[in-house]
């Protein structure tokens, strides 16, 4: 068996949690399906006087999904249909209405962007360009250029694939870097050098989980909370961020906390040495077994490169034609970014690898292997946000929290809800976070007289940055298994991560959504 296959073996990604973890998702899943329940038939039977019927039925039903999404008693998808079913059964609203919002264009923006990510994930499109970047000489001459470079690579990727899919992609890369300086702490020590003992294996490894999590925020197709901030801003507030607009407002942030990351990083673990030989090597012998670009690769690149186009094109054009323009008004009307999603991802269907064989670079079987479940949660977040609006629910919970907390400023409210926004996520998806408060936040906004932009989008970037816990994220998850990464290492530079966040996100998100004219 050749080394690189035994570091693969050994290495193989997997998500190793203690036993005091797995009791405590035990017991957080089982009170959460009883409870979840419970809540809403004591409002059912003991609804708030103060609201009207619909309004208060609608309350215990969000009391149930609120509950199950917190403690993921049952999957999120399945607690995503049981909410506009409740809403039917209750007489919140008619199926058709209720409904409806899974139909919602966004959600065809998700179904396209996923099933390009699941082309360059399928045809090894993301691997080749993580190795042409890292087989060039001067990237591979000492650890911490590796470092920095993993971390770019990372966040790059998960821009436009999911974070999931970047940290899966980067983490036996990054694990068969460690062991070649493994290698040779050993001969240099004279004796075995543990590899999970290694401080640079400790923050290559968060790097690879936290770099998967803030580059997502850089572009709307990077992680779903980005887009739920976007369906919800244009669903509830009728206020529109275009693909452009959201890469304007967020890649600056996505900048500055990578840069964070890094720097704090290298300072809190500096490598052991900052020589690894053999890395050139080994990147370029992974290199070499991907061989020569194939068909299915330049096609995928080709549909991707089309998509990004068309995506970007109308901010373009406002940008040096203006609002005004004939071809910016002709663009947002025939290309709203949902339909060029789809026409990108139907590309790969009808772009051939084998022409007499009618064989195409995508196939059905490959596009199911989609995320299904985040269309899913997401409508049915789409499908009660519009619920409560409609039922005027929103307002009476809008003015709740403002008068509660007295929270009447947009960096104010920003702060508030960005700081729920994260904590949420740190026990539960990101998806269902974000889903959980952007509406309260718009809602909250809205009672105070304030654009809800500045709020929403800082709850839905707070989101991502999750880096307390093992289950946190799956970036997380898929590092906490390798071995390299101690829970107390976790928790320690991701409180000092988070609280970065919290600080940095909310205050540049009022500051570039102002300058874009959104708030």
């Amino acid at each position: 068996m050749s080394d690189r296959k035994r570091y693969q073996d050994l290495f193989e990604a997997r998500e190793t949690f203690s036993p005091a973890e797995i009791r405590f998702e035990y017991v957080r899943r089982t009170l959460g399906l009883f409870l979840g329940p419970l809540a809403f038939a004591l409002l059912v039977l003991l609804p708030p006087a103060s609201l009207p019927l619909p309004a208060a039925r609608l309350a215990a039903v969000l009391a149930w999904v609120l509950i199950w999404w917190a403690t993921e008693a049952v999957p999120l998808p399945i607690t995503a249909l049981l909410g506009p079913s409740l809403c039917v059964v209750t007489g919140v609203g008619k199926a058709a209405e209720t409904f409806a919002p899974f139909g919602d264009p966004i959600i065809f923006l998700f179904l396209g962007s996923f099933i390009l990510a699941e082309a360059m994930y399928a045809t090894r499109l993301d691997r080749r360009f993580a190795f042409a970047i890292l087989a060039r000489p001067a990237v591979s001459a000492t650890s911490t250029r590796i470092f920095v470079v993993f971390g770019l690579i990372t966040a790059g990727m998960s821009a436009w694939l999911s974070n999931t899919a970047t940290a899966a992609m980067m983490y036996p890369i990054g694990m068969s870097i460690l062991s070649a300086l493994s290698q040779l702490l050993s001969s240099a020590e004279g004796r075995t050098v543990d590899l999970s003992r290694l401080r640079y294996g400790t923050a290559l490894m968060l790097v690879v989980a936290y770099g998967a999590s803030i580059g997502g925020i850089a572009t709307p197709v990077g992680t779903p909370p980005n887009l739920v901030a976007i369906g919800q801003l244009e669903s509830l507030a009728g206020i529109r961020i275009s693909f452009f607009q959201w890469m304007v407002m967020a890649t600056p942030i996505m900048l500055v906390m990578l840069a964070t990351l890094l720097v704090y990083l290298r300072l809190a673990l500096p490598p052991e040495s900052e020589q690894i030989p053999g890395s050139t090597s080994h990147v370029a012998e992974e290199r070499r077994a991907l061989g020569p670009w194939t068909s299915a690769q330049r096609n995928v690149l080709i549909a991707f490169l089309v998509t990004v186009a068309l995506w970007v094109l109308p901010g373009l054009l406002a940008l040096f034609l203006g609002t005004d323009a004939p071809l910016y008004r002709t663009t947002q009307r025939y290309l709203p970014e949902g339909v060029v999603a789809l026409l990108g991802a139907l590309l790969l269907f009808v772009l051939p690898v084998d022409w007499r064989q009618r064989q195409y670079t995508m196939t059905w079987n490959n596009a199911a292997r989609i995320d299904w479940g985040t269309l899913l949660l997401f409508g049915g977040g789409l499908s009660l946000g519009d619920a409560m609006f409609k039922t005027g629910l929103s307002k009476y919970v809008g003015q709740a929290i403002v008068g509660l907390t007295h929270a009447r400023s947009p960096a104010a409210l920003s702060y508030l809800f960005g700081a729920t926004a994260m904590a949420l996520t740190e026990t539960t998806s990101n998806v269902a976070a974000t889903t959980m408060v952007c509406p309260l936040a718009i809602a909250a906004a809205k009672a105070a007289g304030i654009s809800p932009v500045a709020p929403a989008v800082s709850s839905a970037l707070t989101a991502s940055m999750a880096f307390l816990l093992p289950v946190s994220t799956a970036p997380n998850a898929i590092v906490y298994g390798s071995g390299c990464v101690p829970i107390t290492a976790m928790l320690r530079h991701g409180a000092v991560l988070d609280l970065v966040g919290l600080v940095i996100i909310p205050g540049a998100v009022l500051l570039l959504s102002r300058l874009l004219g959104l708030a």
